[in-house]
């Protein structure tokens, strides 16, 4: 079979979602940093070897089941057939958020009509809101800003991706939560009472705990919609193709 003409070319882009991988980009809160170091070099050896060692947590990933549920799927038992490759849209946000901002379904819809964007049931759904740029390999990077103060969903908005049954979902931040939603709400207690300012209201009226803790990967996973995260997949997508054949790369959630 001459598998150069099972797609045709002219009508599929595309995009790469990943991140660059280095140790210079931070690691996930309380998470370990990625580490490299040279086993073998030509000089030495005559033949090169590193050694790398890395939590799966870091950089562009997508989370599995198991990182939330025992006995749930890991990455290997998802199909690639109609679930981790489909059809799916990238919806840029980017306008209608900022920083500690939350969004919800009727973010996604005004940006959905207002982009001329189709979302459909079913769809793989990548986020851009446009905080790639503040990452440590962004044009303009800015460590806090990225990783604590981007914006994320509430539980309306995790609810409405199980009645849409999106298989599964990509951003271009470090998770498909809100920030204070996961255990940065913890590591940088004193950044809350600014997204409050932000919010004028209580952090547990917004998001209380337990009962909506990352709600993203709590609610939807035993769904099967997953997670990536830290995906730049948002670099810039063309507006005429708003509906991509989507590859898997960035914070996923499955």
């Amino acid at each position: 079979m001459d598998w150069s003409k099972a797609v045709d070319w002219k009508n599929f882009r595309i995009f790469d979602l990943s991140q660059p991988t280095s140790w210079r980009a931070p690691p996930f809160m309380w998470y370990p940093p990625f580490k490299v170091s040279w086993l073998k070099t030509l000089g030495e050896h005559g033949v090169r070897a590193q050694y790398i060692e890395s939590s799966l947590h870091f950089g562009t990933h997508f989370d599995g089941q198991m990182h939330f549920m025992t006995g749930g799927k890991d990455i290997a038992s998802l199909p690639l057939q109609n679930y981790l490759v489909g059809d799916g849209v990238i919806l840029d946000i980017g306008p209608y958020v900022g920083d500690y901002d939350i969004y919800t379904p009727e973010t996604f819809k005004k940006a959905a009509k207002e982009g001329n964007v189709e979302i459909n049931r079913g769809d793989i759904v990548v986020v851009r809101t446009g905080y790639h740029h503040y990452a440590w390999c962004g044009d303009k990077p800015d460590e806090v800003r990225y990783m604590i103060k981007h914006p994320g969903p509430d539980v309306r908005f995790a609810k409405w991706c199980i009645e849409m049954k999106f298989k599964w979902l990509a951003v271009d931040a470090i998770s498909q939560d809100h920030p204070l939603n996961t255990v940065v709400r913890k590591a940088r207690a004193d950044l809350v009472e600014e997204a409050e300012k932000k919010w004028g209201e209580k952090i547990d009226k917004m998001m209380p705990w337990p009962e909506n803790y990352q709600v993203m990967h709590v609610l939807l996973f035993p769904h099967q919609n997953v997670a990536v995260q830290e995906s730049p997949s948002s670099r810039n997508p063309p507006p005429e193709a708003p509906r991509p054949s989507a590859l898997p790369g960035g914070e996923r959630e499955a």
